[in-house]
C-alpha cells in the first residue's frame, strides 16, 4: 500500500534538516515506523533479533552506516539511546537519525535525558482530518491568531459517520479491516499490550486478567475525571481482595509507559489569577476503539444509548467516546501549531471547559465537545466564562459538533462538526 502522508510529516520536512536526531514516540501500531522510514537511508530493527544483538556488540555502528538512520522499537536496546546522544555531541548537524519507540524506558533505566540533542514528538493514531483527507475548512492554528475568523463550511460527515469512525480505529493497520476482523485486530491488540508488550519492556504482569479488568474500567472512565479509587473499585467490583496500591499505580505507569493511556492533563493558565482549579487529568485511551472494544459495546448498542460511564455524569457513553476521538483529533493539529492541550475543571465541578488549546504565546482556544448538531445557550456558557475571566487571551471560542455546517453564533463562537477542523 501507498504511504499515507500524515500530519506529522510537515513538522518532520520543516525541522529535521535542522535537528541531528528526532525521537517518535507512541503506542505500538500509530505509524512511527512508516513514517519514519519515508526519511531513511538505514533501518536497524530492534525487535529484530539478529539486528539487535549487532548494534548490541558493536554500538558504534549506528554511525557506520548510511544516515538518516532509522533506530526502530530503540527502547528495547537503551544503551543506543547515549550512543545517539554522543554523536549528536561529536556532529550536530541535522538530519542524522531518527529513533522510534512505542514504550518510554523504565525508572531507573541508566540513560542521559538526551535533551539538547534528541528531540522528542509524539505520534498518535490517526486523526479526523487524516483519515479524511481534504474536508476541513476550519483551521485550529487560525484560530489561535490575533484576528476572529469567518467560519464557514458543509460537512459531509453527519452523526453516524462518526460513530463509525469511532469504532474503526485511528489505528492505521485496523481501520481497513472488515467489521469482524477489526474486532479480532482490536482484541489482539489488547492480548498483546498484557502478554507480550508490557513483558518485552520489562514489566512483570502476575495477573493478566486484573490488568485487563482494570484498563476496562479505565476505558469507562474515558473522557471524565473519575479517581484512581473510583476506576479501581469498577474494576473489581465484587471482588473482596482488591490489588494492592502499589500495584494499581504500576499498571498505571506502565500503561503510560506503552502510550496506551493518554490522558489530558489539567490546564492552569499562567500570569492569571483564576483560582481553585481542580488539577486531575481527563482519562482517555490512545483511541477511543479501544475503550469501546473492552466495553464489548456494539455499534447498535451506542446509538441505542448503551454503555457504561464510571462517573455517571450526564454525557452518553457515546458523548464520552466522541470526545476522545475529538481530543486525539485537536492534539494532533495542536502539536502541529507548537500548541498544548490541556482541559479546564474548577474544583467543584461548576465550571468545566473540555479542552483548551494554548500557543506558545499564551492565547488560547478554548473547545467544548457536543455529541449534537446544534447549540445553545446553555451549551457555550462555560465558555463565555472563560473569556469573561481572561479576556483577550482567549483567541476563540469553539463547539464542536456532529452537524452538518460550520457557523458562528451571534456571541462570536463558533461551531464547528469535527469533520470541517484541521490544523
Amino acid at each position: 500500500m501507498a504511504y499515507q502522508r500524515r500530519i506529522v510529516d510537515t513538522i518532520l520536512d520543516e525541522v529535521f534538516p535542522h535537528l541531528a536526531a528526532i525521537a517518535l514516540e507512541g503506542a505500538k501500531g500509530v505509524g512511527k515506523t512508516a513514517t519514519a522510514t519515508q526519511r531513511a537511508s538505514t533501518v536497524l530493527a530492534m525487535n529484530n533479533p539478529q539486528q539487535r544483538e549487532s548494534v548490541a556488540s558493536n554500538l558504534d555502528r549506528i554511525t557506520a552506516v548510511a544516515a538518516p538512520v532509522l533506530i526502530d522499537e530503540w527502547q528495547l536496546e537503551p544503551a543506543v539511546w547515549d550512543r545517539v546522544r554522543r554523536a549528536v555531541d561529536d556532529d550536530s548537524t541535522g538530519g542524522h537519525f531518527l529513533l522510534a519507540g512505542s514504550a518510554a524506558v523504565a525508572p531507573g533505566t541508566p540513560i542521559h535525558s538526551g535533551a539538547g540533542r534528541i528531540v522528542r514528538m509524539t505520534m498518535r493514531p490517526l486523526a479526523l482530518g487524516e483519515r479524511l483527507p481534504g474536508i476541513a475548512t476550519v483551521s485550529l492554528g487560525s484560530m489561535l491568531g490575533a484576528e476572529q475568523r469567518d467560519i464557514a463550511g458543509e460537512s459531509p460527515v453527519l452523526f453516524d459517520g462518526y460513530v463509525d469512525e469511532i469504532l474503526a480505529s485511528g489505528f492505521p493497520g485496523v481501520r481497513g479491516l472488515p467489521e469482524r476482523a477489526r474486532s479480532l485486530q482490536l482484541d489482539s491488540y489488547i492480548t498483546s499490550i498484557v502478554d507480550r508488550e508490557l513483558p518485552e519492556n520489562g514489566i512483570t504482569v502476575r495477573r493478566p486478567e486484573a490488568l485487563r479488568a482494570w484498563l476496562a474500567a479505565y476505558g469507562a472512565a474515558t473522557a471524565s475525571t473519575a479517581s484512581y479509587g473510583a476506576i479501581l473499585d469498577a474494576a473489581t467490583a465484587g471482588i473482596t481482595a482488591k490489588p494492592a496500591r502499589a500495584t494499581v499505580d504500576s499498571y498505571r505507569d506502565s500503561l503510560s509507559r506503552l502510550f496506551v493511556l493518554d490522558p489530558v492533563p489539567a490546564w492552569t493558565p499562567r500570569f492569571h489569577p483564576l483560582k481553585r482549579l481542580a488539577l486531575a487529568p481527563k482519562h482517555h485511551l490512545v483511541d477511543p476503539a479501544l475503550a469501546a472494544r473492552l466495553a464489548g459495546v456494539s455499534r447498535a448498542a451506542l446509538l441505542d444509548g448503551q454503555g457504561s460511564r464510571i462517573d455517571r455524569g450526564p454525557a452518553t457513553w457515546l458523548g464520552a467516546l466522541f470526545e476522545s476521538l475529538v481530543t486525539q483529533s485537536v492534539r494532533t493539529y495542536a502539536q502541529a501549531v507548537d500548541a498544548s492541550v490541556g482541559h479546564l475543571r474548577t474544583w467543584d465541578g461548576g465550571r468545566e471547559v473540555d479542552l483548551i488549546v494554548e500557543a506558545p504565546d499564551g492565547r488560547i482556544v478554548a473547545i467544548e465537545v457536543k455529541l449534537a448538531a446544534t447549540v445553545g445557550d446553555r451549551d457555550v456558557r462555560h465558555l463565555n466564562w472563560l473569556a469573561d475571566q481572561l479576556g483577550d487571551r482567549v483567541a476563540d471560542r469553539v463547539v464542536i459538533t456532529t452537524g452538518p455546517a460550520a457557523y458562528r453564533r451571534a456571541d462570536g463562537v463558533a461551531v464547528v462538526p469535527l469533520a470541517l477542523l484541521g490544523p
